[in-house]
């Protein structure tokens, strides 16, 4: 016969409290008063012994009882001074929790028992303090005693559980709680973070980075949605760990005091601008060959510029592609210079003088006199270069034609260039009054620098999601360069190692918001180069929605080998953990009582009766949904290490006075504060 483990019985009343109370006097009375037992002092110093023992078991019993029942009842904010969370060179700190096994599905169903409502609910006594508090507010004396009932003192035996919502019984039957740490080997697999808004993602994420800097990792910070909270956090703890020199803060909001980036400036191969560039625009349907010409386009300007000795940006590429007369005419002249013959100069003076509009082609007509004059000299040389050629086609493009094919690219690099965003993306490297600095991500690296990218996704989403998905492009692009030849490559004269033993923490905050093509080459072949990314959303349809396709999405959610999920909404989402456990067996208690009449009228037995209490057990899911759907704020399930299930709560934080917050950026801070309300400070709301 299959053997069962007993049966817990936790919900029930406390009646070992009435044992250990008779315990307790009689080992009392048997100590200082053996003779009211009728006892000899030995036999009842002997006695006392055992009744305080069986007084100890008892209590302790019933202690044991009250916590956990009071623990299904009442839920306590975890608070924990950023000062205080711990750092480990091993492994990363996440909260107080329990691993969840049987056991607490178990639990968890005899909660769900009707009969067992008075050990999950609240008494009478606290439901009426909350009616007489709403009832009671705005009347003249009775307003006094609503205040003290909605207190939160502790001298207040009915005072109002935190708004934090859900079910307190989920934590509760976990019973006694301890720190939960994760190895930081295992972060190299990723981390991906599910939460409804407002649950504690955003407070997760400030504990994981508070960590990653005072561990002096690289740590890098999108915030598409510019939340004042999370910046001010990694500000504080960058003077905090005496890390304030490699602190840089990009803020589209906020240009004036923002560092620069040239998303296209940085590359392995010259294609890369265009790449990066290109794969902001749509690719489904037609927009495909659009995509594909826009392309070609960006990636001659580019190898011209760079063959020029010039940085490729936003802001060059968007006016040579407009007008590619200027570039050609340069590049012309900077190639001819050193292959052609040494008057080429005056050649092409003379063809540029006998030109005559109506002897040319027609799709030359009209086109700058100097650029025709210096084709011309080059195909009657014979002289031949791809740069050149491909500037060529391009010049040959009738104007209208050609401003058809490009017209889906150049909105998206209008709104790039324009306004105070053009010089956070197009850095002016040659203005020497510009003091504010430009960071590249090989110097991030190397430099082992703390970056908080703040995109400002509520005034404009589509220039946030280009500038993130550049972002990400430029770091894939560093990855490939670090995992071949190492963080030193060409610096200090020092020999190049492939790989990296720098620890690159990326935290992706609404990571939806930021996903592309170029996001899973970051998640399943950075790893070499030392990334790990903590990415945050709110369900997995964002993803799916955000890269236009299920099975990319699912691409996507395949790479993280860490789920962290706190209340969701969707239950695909909540299916994502669930769906990967075990099924266990739980018990089911039922009370069973007959009477059965006797039928031999010469028995002196008249009937008789039985009464059973039966444990049958059934298969359940380790989790349901369902529990995930009903998660307290701040309360999450991590599945880690295959097939580990943890409960976690997130401490909340207390960052009033912040000692180490820089003034600017503190004005910064609140200015956004005041545009934003975006901040997951759940606990003060």
């Amino acid at each position: 016969m299959k053997q069962k483990h007993a049966v817990e019985a936790l919900l029930r009343p406390r009646v070992e409290v009435w044992s250990a109370t008779v315990s307790t006097a009689g080992a009392v009375m048997a100590a200082y008063a053996p003779w009211s037992l009728m006892m000899t002092p030995e036999v009842a110093y002997g006695v006392s012994v055992m009744l305080t023992y069986n007084a100890y078991r008892n209590f302790r019993v019933y202690f044991k009882l009250r916590k956990y029942q009071n623990g299904l009842k009442i839920q306590r904010l975890f608070m924990m001074s950023p000062r205080d969370i711990p750092v480990s060179n091993n492994r990363l700190f996440l909260g107080l929790g329990f691993e969840w096994t049987q056991l607490q599905t178990q639990r968890l169903k005899d909660t769900r028992e009707p009969n067992n409502r008075k050990y999950v609910k609240p008494g009478a006594l606290y439901e009426l303090a909350r009616k007489k508090e709403f009832t009671w507010e705005r009347r003249p004396l009775l307003g006094h005693i609503a205040k003290a009932l909605s207190s939160n003192s502790v001298f207040n035996p009915v005072r109002p559980l935190p708004p934090i919502g859900g079910d307190p019984q989920t934590h509760g039957v976990g019973g006694e709680e301890y720190p939960i740490s994760i190895p930081l080997s295992d972060r190299n697999a990723h981390t991906l973070v599910l939460g409804t808004t407002r649950v504690g993602k955003t407070r997760l994420a400030e504990i994981l980075i508070t960590q990653d800097i005072h561990r002096g990792d690289v740590v890098i910070v999108f915030d598409p949605k510019g939340d004042a909270g999370l910046m001010r956090r990694i500000i504080a703890e960058a003077r905090a760990s005496g890390r304030q020199d490699d602190l840089v803060i990009f803020n589209l909001g906020f240009p004036d005091i923002s560092a620069r980036y040239n998303g296209v400036g940085n590359f392995s191969r010259v294609t890369e601008v265009a790449t990066r560039t290109a794969n902001q625009l749509d690719s489904g349907g037609n927009s495909t060959v659009f995509r594909e010409f826009f392309w070609r386009f960006t990636n001659i300007i580019a190898h011209a510029l760079v063959a020029l000795g010039r940085r490729p940006d936003y802001r060059q590429i968007a006016m040579h592609i407009q007008s590619i007369d200027s570039l050609l005419i340069e590049y012309y002249e900077s190639w001819l210079a050193k292959v052609a013959e040494p008057d080429w100069e005056r050649h092409v003076k003379e063809i540029e003088k006998e030109l005559k509009p109506a002897q040319l082609d027609q799709k030359l007509r009209g086109k700058n006199k100097r650029a025709i004059a210096l084709i011309f000299y080059v195909q009657n040389r014979k002289l031949y270069d791809t740069v050149a050629a491909g500037l060529l086609s391009t010049f040959e493009y009738d104007k209208t034609y050609f401003d058809k094919i490009v017209a889906s690219g150049l909105p998206l690099l209008e709104k790039l260039i324009s306004g105070r965003t053009a010089e956070l993306l197009s850095p002016a490297y040659a203005d020497i009054n510009d003091m504010r600095p430009v960071f590249s991500w090989g110097q991030v690296i190397r430099q082992k620098k703390i970056v908080y990218i703040g995109l400002d996704a509520l005034q404009d989403t589509t220039i946030a999601g280009t500038v993130g998905n550049t972002m990400f492009a430029d770091l894939v692009s560093e990855a490939g360069a670090v995992y071949k030849h190492g963080t030193e490559h060409g610096y200090h004269e020092q020999v190049a190692t492939p790989g990296s033993n720098i620890a690159v923490n990326i935290h992706a905050d609404e990571v939806n918001e930021l996903m592309g093509d170029e996001f899973v080459p970051m998640l399943n072949k950075a790893g070499g180069a030392g990334y790990q990314v903590t990415a945050y959303t709110q369900t997995l349809s964002d993803i799916a929605v955000k890269l236009g396709d299920q099975a990319k999405a699912g691409q996507a959610i395949g790479n993280f080998g860490t789920v962290i999920t706190f209340r969701v909404r969707e239950l695909a989402t909540a299916e994502l953990i669930t769906t990967q456990l075990p099924t266990v067996e739980v018990a089911t208690a039922t009370e069973v009582s007959g009477a059965t009449d006797s039928v031999d009228l010469d028995s002196e037995v008249d009937f008789t009766s039985n009464a059973q209490d039966r444990v049958t057990w059934t298969e359940a899911d380790l989790l349901h949904p369902s529990t995930i759907m009903s998660l307290p704020k701040g309360q999450a399930f991590m599945l880690s290490e295959g097939s580990k299930l943890t409960k976690i709560r997130v401490p909340l934080a207390d960052s009033s006075n912040d000692e180490y917050m820089s003034a600017d950026f503190a004005q910064m801070a609140s200015d956004m504060e005041s545009s934003y309300q975006t901040s997951e400070s759940w606990w003060v709301e």
